[in-house]
Parts: structure tokens; sequence; C-alpha cells
């Protein structure tokens, strides 16, 4: 009798099956790290987005990030509950909030990105770090 955890080969020659099988995993264990953190990936997302690209509109994060407003909303609700995010009102439209990282938000966002590398580290671990380095940009032009 075949193992019942044997892949079928067949799915191991789609390349398009090994990505979405390493990236749930990958996936999945970051969440997990995040979740005993009492955050979710959006939360990183935004922290990141905010740091790279400086402050934005509610609406424009969630457009960025591809969430729907009534999410991120919640999101920037615990994000400024810890003091990682300023939220200030457009005087010109008392209905746009402008998100700004604090400093309080770059060093989480510091402690998040650490545990993402841990995560990528154990991930990757089977790759020497120029087959890590070559995937990487491999991965950057399909994302294109």
């Amino acid at each position: 009798m075949a193992d019942p955890t044997e892949t079928p080969p067949a799915l191991l020659e789609l390349t398009t099956y090994l990505l979405s099988k390493v990236g749930k995993d990958a996936r999945h264990r970051l969440a997990e790290l995040l979740a005993a953190e009492g955050l979710r990936l959006y939360h990183h997302a935004a922290l990141a987005a905010l740091a790279d690209f400086g402050p934005h509109t509610q609406r424009d994060l969630a457009v960025r990030l591809g969430l729907d407003p009534s999410d991120l909303a919640k999101a920037a609700d615990r994000l400024a509950a810890a003091g990682w995010l300023d939220r200030t009102r457009d005087p010109a439209d008392r209905r746009r909030l402008t998100l700004t990282l604090t400093p309080a938000g770059a060093a989480r966002l510091a402690e998040l990105t650490a545990l993402a590398g841990g995560v990528q580290d154990e991930v990757l671990a089977p790759l020497a770090p120029a087959e890590r380095a070559t995937l990487h940009g491999l991965l950057l032009r399909l994302h294109g």
C-alpha cells in the first residue's frame, strides 16, 4: 500500500503547486507567531507600508494592502491603541484619517521583521545562501 501522505508525482512536477505549498507553509508559520503576539499578517503589513512609504490615508493604505477598508479600520484601531501609529483627521475633510507610524511602531516593526526573518530562515534552510539569493531574484521577477 502506498504512503497516504505522499504527494502525487504529477503535482510535484508543477512549479505553481510547489510555490503554493511552500508559500502556504511559510504563511502559516508566520501567522502562528504573530497570533501569539495578538497580531495578524495585515498588522505587520500595515506597519511595513507606513515605514516604507510614509503616512497614508486609511483608504489609500487599504488599497495598497488589498484589504477591505473596514478590516483596515479595525487593524488601525488595534495599532493605534498599542501606540504604534497615529491617526489624524484631515481638517479639509473630517472623514479622512491619515495614519503615521510612531517611533514605538517602528520598533515593533523591527521585532516583527525579525520574527518573519526567522520563519524565512526555517523555510529556506535547505538552500545555500546563493540559492536563496537566486530564488529571491526570480520571485521578484515573477512578482513584477
